[in-house]
């Protein structure tokens, strides 16, 4: 059984929730968002505290127990508070700038590259090398940060690409000259 499932989650003063049947709308100061929930499970609510059960004791109900509570526990917080993730350039040349609705990377190729920002993100760049993506939907912040992060990995050798913030690459050592 799930220890994760078991933990109610605390709602903040500042976050209103309404659920519906098998449909849960959270909305606070930073947005608002909604989930469509499984058959499998039950949620309630009870004066600040939102509790997760399971509606039979099936494999799918079990599996999807955890994963539930984790969701709603994230558009909680995420409405509440936001969710940050920071990205590095290393290299030669490599930077970002925001124009519009994208963001456009410079990244050693021979074109720019420009990606597309999703409603509800918020992009700054710091030097031209930091990027800090922002935004209340854990899910999108994240996919944004790997989508950005795929356009150049970082290699082992020299060390250059698209790094997470406090990620550390592991070295490789190059070949050997006579």
């Amino acid at each position: 059984m799930s220890r994760i499932g078991k933990l109610p989650i605390k709602v903040p003063s500042n976050v209103q929730v309404e659920i519906n049947k098998q449909m849960i709308n959270i909305s606070g100061p930073h947005g608002k968002l909604f989930r469509k929930i499984s058959d499998s499970i039950l949620v309630e609510m009870n004066e600040n505290f939102i509790t997760i059960t399971k509606a039979n004791n099936t494999k799918i109900a079990n599996q999807l127990y955890g994963l539930t509570r984790t969701l709603i526990n994230n558009m909680v917080i995420g409405v509440s508070q936001k969710f940050t993730h920071t990205l590095l350039l290393q290299g030669v040349g490599y930077r970002a700038q925001v124009s519009d609705t994208n963001l456009i990377l410079n990244l050693g190729y021979s074109h720019p590259i420009s990606i597309p920002i999703p409603v509800g993100i918020d992009i700054k760049i710091e030097k031209n090398i930091v990027i800090t993506i922002t935004g209340f939907d854990k899910e999108l912040v994240g996919q944004l940060g790997a989508t950005i992060r795929s356009k150049r990995p970082p290699e082992p050798y020299k060390g250059k690409g698209i790094l997470y913030k406090n990620e550390i690459i592991k070295r490789k050592i190059g070949k050997s000259g006579k």
